[in-house]
Formats: structure tokens, sequence, C-alpha cells
């Protein structure tokens, strides 16, 4: 057989000739990004998601603050990953990521605020809190770099949302079961070699029913992770390959709103609002029209079932204006901006505004301003606004709708993510962070394996390949 004939069965096999790598791993065996080890990033980001969502927020390992949760442990270990590997030539991404800028920017401006906190003089607690922010930090920088950089092609991105999409819809049932039953039924799950450290928030009233927050921390992390995830779950159902797993992603799409609906939170209402503003454009009149009918449905079983959830949620938007929750966080701007005038561009350290220490201000952007300053604020923002700018880079230049579909959710999220943090501390819930983590890295993934470039496409780790792939790519 001719060495002609074999590439363009293998191209048939790959999908498209310049996601071929070229490189013989021996005479006329050639090696495709469809590769995959026994241990990849996908597998590792996984485990990540699965111990991060379904393990309580207060099972942490012994001696260790809320950092010690497996799944934070996991993913410092992928930071770890990522940068040993950048020692390596031929084991490290070599194409061009803007996002590692973008997050290079975010990182020095949280090191520059944490150095000026130390030199301005902290206490122990702030002390302590500025080494658990920058240990954190790098724990979300890992989980962004495996997932722009490490995921080789889109079938190892679509392993990686059904685990994620699985894992939000347990979160939801165990939250609809918390609702339903008023159990907190995490308090009986317990974890070999893990013990409970902090206490369950369990249940708040409001209006006529009660909050429930599953396995994170608050009502509102679990509306804004359920809320996050729900576009991935419509993008399940529109296009998994079989029928059968497509009509489970629409159920799972049903209990993860349904979820959202038990928080009883304006973020997560919003944030489903800003899902919708974004995927409506790339939907097609038929699956607008399916959206509608069932959004009307399920509006009508809600009303029907919890007369007084149904009325808790109206009335959140309703009286928004003799809220208390509300007018209590404008009362905070005088106090705010009276620390921020003393620090004003590299803030007062990073990590040192403590809760209980000092009052919780249910706003990241205020947050981040008092801590790292103007230049952190300018950096969060800049790191958001990249992805979403990478994300509508592979929208553009999309060749199918699953790409284009993709893209747009990516998009939306980190749309979602500039506006939930003006309404909560965002980035000081570790399960929320994470997954919004996870979904910047989606737009560096979108964005790479879209390039017209095959050098950037096809540009994976590859430790058997050794200088060759190199040789070739540059001939």
């Amino acid at each position: 057989m001719t060495d002609g004939l074999a590439e363009r069965q293998v191209t048939d096999v790959a999908g498209h000739r310049a996601d071929l790598e070229p490189s013989l791993v021996s005479r006329r065996t050639y090696a495709t990004r469809r590769r995959v080890g026994k241990v990849d990033a996908a597998l590792v980001l996984c485990l990540v998601i699965v111990t991060i969502g379904l393990i309580p927020f207060n099972l942490i390992v012994p001696g260790m603050t809320d950092l010690g949760r497996p799944g934070i442990i996991v993913a410092l270990g992928l930071f770890g990953w990522w940068f040993i590997s950048r020692f390596t030539t031929h084991l490290s991404m070599r194409g061009p990521q803007p996002l590692r800028w973008a997050l290079l920017f975010f990182m020095m401006s949280v090191l520059i605020s944490y150095a000026v906190g130390f030199i301005r003089g902290l206490t122990t607690i702030e002390a302590n809190g500025a080494d658990r922010a920058l240990l954190f930090f790098c724990a979300l920088a890992g989980v962004i770099l495996m997932t722009a950089d490490g995921l080789p092609n889109w079938q190892r991105i679509r392993v990686v949302v059904n685990v994620l999409v699985f894992v939000a819809t347990v979160m939801a049932i165990i939250g609809l079961m918390q609702y339903v039953f008023h159990l907190d039924v995490t308090q009986y799950i317990a974890i070999p070699g893990l013990q409970s450290k902090l206490d369950a928030l369990g249940f708040m009233a409001r209006g006529s029913s009660y909050r429930v927050a599953s396995t994170t921390a608050h009502y509102i992390e679990l509306a804004t992770v359920l809320a996050f995830v729900l576009p991935y779950a419509v993008h399940v159902a529109r296009f998994a390959e079989r029928r059968r797993h497509r009509q489970l992603a629409l159920l799972a799409a049903g209990v993860i709103a349904a979820g959202v609906g038990t928080t009883i939170s304006r973020t997560g209402i919003l944030a489903i609002g800003v899902m919708f503003l974004c995927l409506f454009p790339v939907w097609n009149w038929r699956m607008r029209f399916n959206v509608a009918v069932l959004s009307v449905i399920m509006l009508g079983v809600l009303a029907a079932v919890s007369p007084g959830l149904y009325r808790s949620i109206f009335a959140m938007f309703s009286d928004a204006g003799t809220d208390t929750s509300v007018s209590a966080r404008y009362e905070r701007y005088p106090m705010v901006f009276a620390y921020v005038g003393q620090h004003p561009w590299l803030g007062r350290g990073t990590g040192t505004w403590l809760p209980p220490q000092y009052q919780i201000l249910d706003n990241q952007w205020l947050v981040t301003l008092l801590t790292n300053g103007v230049l952190g604020v300018v950096a969060l923002a800049t790191l958001h606004i990249t992805g979403m700018v990478l994300a509508y880079r592979a929208l553009k230049r999309a060749t199918t709708d699953e790409y284009r579909h993709f893209s747009t959710v990516a998009l939306s999220t980190q749309l979602m993510a500039l506006l939930v943090a003006g309404t909560f501390d965002s980035l000081g819930f570790t399960t929320y962070a994470v997954i919004m983590a996870l979904s910047l890295g989606f737009c560096g993934a979108a964005w790479r394996l879209t390039h017209p470039e095959p050098q950037i496409r096809t540009s994976t780790p590859r430790w058997f390949l050794g200088g060759a792939y190199r040789s070739e790519v540059t001939r």
C-alpha cells in the first residue's frame, strides 16, 4: 500500500486532513489527536468536577482549611502538572494561547497585591487569608490552563461536558430532595478520610418557601453553579450522538432549571436570562419554539405543584426595591470606598478582606477592588473578556452547528460570570469558582480547536514523539 493511500485512509478516520499528526511512531504508523492515554487532562478534570460537586463543601482533609477539599487538592495538582510540563518542550503545548497571557496578567496582579499586603503589615488572620487566596488562585489557574491546553480534541471535551452535566443534575436532585422533604441529606454523606469542619448552612425561609444549598456552601452558590451548567445541558440535549442521550440530557436540563428555582435566588434567575440572551441567536426557530413551550410548561407545573415557591420567585423581583438584602449592599458602598481611597491602585492585599473580621460585601468586584485595587479589577475583567473574545472567535470560524453552539455556550458563561460577580462574593466560594474556571478554559479550548492553523489546532503533548513532530511541523 502506498503512503498516499494510507494517508487518505487515516484522513477519513480522523475527519480532517489538517488534524493528522504525520510524525511516525514506527514505520507507516501515524498518530492523531484522537489518541487517548490511560490518564489525561480530561480524566483528571472529570475527577475535579466529581469531587468538587458531589462531596459536600464542609468535608475536608483533616488538619487543613477549606482548601483541603479533595477537588481543590486535585486542581492544585493540575497546576503543578501544567507548570512542570513547561520545562520540557516535548511535553508542553507549543502553540499560542491568548488565555495564558490574560491569566498571567491576573496572577501578576494577585502577586503584586500579595506583596503589598505584607509590606503594609498584616495580622495573623490576614496573613493566613493571603496565603489561602494565593493557593486558591493557583488551583483555579490549574483548571483553566489544563482545560484550555490539555483537552486534545472535541471528543474529550464531550466527555468532560457530559460529566459536568451529570454532576450538576445530581446536585440539583439533592437540592430538590431538601426542598420537598425539608431534610438535609448531605449530613448523611460520609467520606472515609475526610472530616466535617464547617457547619452545614441548613435551610433559610424566604417568603413562604425555604432555600436550599445542596452540597454547596450557600444558596446563591448553588444557583450560580446550576445556572452555569444549564447551557451545557442544553448543548448535550441538542448534539448528543444517540437519541436516548439527548432525551436524558433534556430531562437533566429540566432538573437543573428546577434546582435553580429551589434556591430562590435572583442571581440564578438573572444568569439563566443571560443564557437565553446569548443562545437565542444561534438557535433555529424550531429550537426557540421548543424552549418556549418547555418554559411555559415548567412555569405552569411550578405554579401548580408549589404555589409558594412560585410566589416567592415572583416577589424577589416585584419587591426588590424594599428588599433588605438589596438595600444592605448599597449601604456598604461608603465604607468600601473609604477603604479603597487608602490603597486605590494595588489594594490592601490579596485575600485580606476576611468575614467575619470584616463585613460581607456580596460583591466580588468590590472585594477585588479592596484587596487588589484598580489593577486587580482590570485584570479580573480582562480574564473574563478574553474568554468571551476567544469563544466569539471560535464561534465565527466553527464549521459545524455543534461547535458554534458550544462556543456560544462558553461565551454565555463568561458573561454570566461578569454579572454574578456583582451580586455575591463569587471567588470566595470554591465550587462556583472551579466551575467558572472550567468554563473559562473551555473558551480557550474552543479557540484552539477551531483555529485554521494545524500547528495550533493539533498542538498537544506528545511524550512519545520527542523532536520528530517539531521537525515535521517546521518543514
